[in-house]
């Protein structure tokens, strides 16, 4: 083609069979990018519905720490009218309200999957920001309420329990309760010393511990209706985006 002084046709050629190659190459390309972000979509909609599956169930974790914690509450208020004067008439129902605040327990939230997204390095999956801006203020939110816990329990070990194991029998109080709570079906009805209760209600150490018990249950609570609230946010944008591929 040189030869024959066919040298712009010869380069028009060449052109054009690279310009077939480059298009080949991007149309490869471009299958190969869309197949990854199927894959990834996929992935992504799996995350997804493990993440809401886990917020329902912190949901119903949290109410029913809501509703224990209000009945320590109502507990711990109680004990604390009777340090200011209310007297004692039944000695066992007394008991049951000291050991409904003495008998916390620490709440974990269940977030299995926003653990393994994040110890995975698999949280930029989530392509919605305002679903991963809610993941991390909830977790935000739980080391706040943890901070709220440690607090109360040092002041539970130091107002409530140390004083009390130095002043009084545990067996008959833990017996007693036991019975009452399970309506006989555990413990024994074990009789309670009138002149430990008695002592207990002049411990004024004590009492502050039933007032702080008030005000962080309160606190944490308060804590507890905030995550809740950003779990039924977090699971009707969840919803919204996995209707996109309904």
């Amino acid at each position: 083609m040189i030869k024959e002084n066919k040298v712009s046709k010869y380069i028009l050629y060449a052109i054009g069979e690279i310009v077939l190659v480059v298009i080949g190459i991007l149309i490869a390309l471009q299958i190969n990018n869309t197949n990854e972000a199927r894959k990834q979509r996929v992935e992504e909609l799996h995350y997804l519905k493990n993440l809401k599956t886990d917020l329902q169930l912190n949901i119903a974790h949290i109410d029913n720490y809501l509703g224990t914690r209000e009945k320590a509450i109502a507990s711990a208020n109680t004990v604390i009218e009777h340090y200011e004067g209310k007297p004692v008439e039944d000695l066992e129902v007394f008991n049951v309200h000291t050991v409904n605040v003495y008998t916390w327990q620490k709440f974990s939230q269940i977030n299995n999957t926003f653990q393994e997204l994040i110890n995975s390095g698999k949280l930029a999956l989530i392509s919605n920001d305002s679903i991963k801006g809610l993941l991390l203020n909830i977790e935000s939110l739980y080391k706040s309420l943890k901070d709220e816990e440690a607090h109360f329990r040092y002041d539970a070990e130091t107002l409530l329990y140390e004083p009390q194991y130095e002043m009084m029998d545990m067996n008959p109080i833990v017996q007693n309760y036991l019975y009452q709570v399970s309506n006989g079906a555990a413990g024994q009805r074990r009789k309670l010393s009138e002149e430990e209760f008695s002592n207990l209600l002049k411990d004024t150490k004590q009492k502050n511990g039933f007032v702080m018990a008030v005000y962080e249950f309160t606190v944490m609570n308060q804590q507890f209706n905030g995550m809740k609230t950003m779990c039924q946010q977090l699971i009707e944008l969840i919803d919204k985006e996995i209707a996109k591929d309904d």
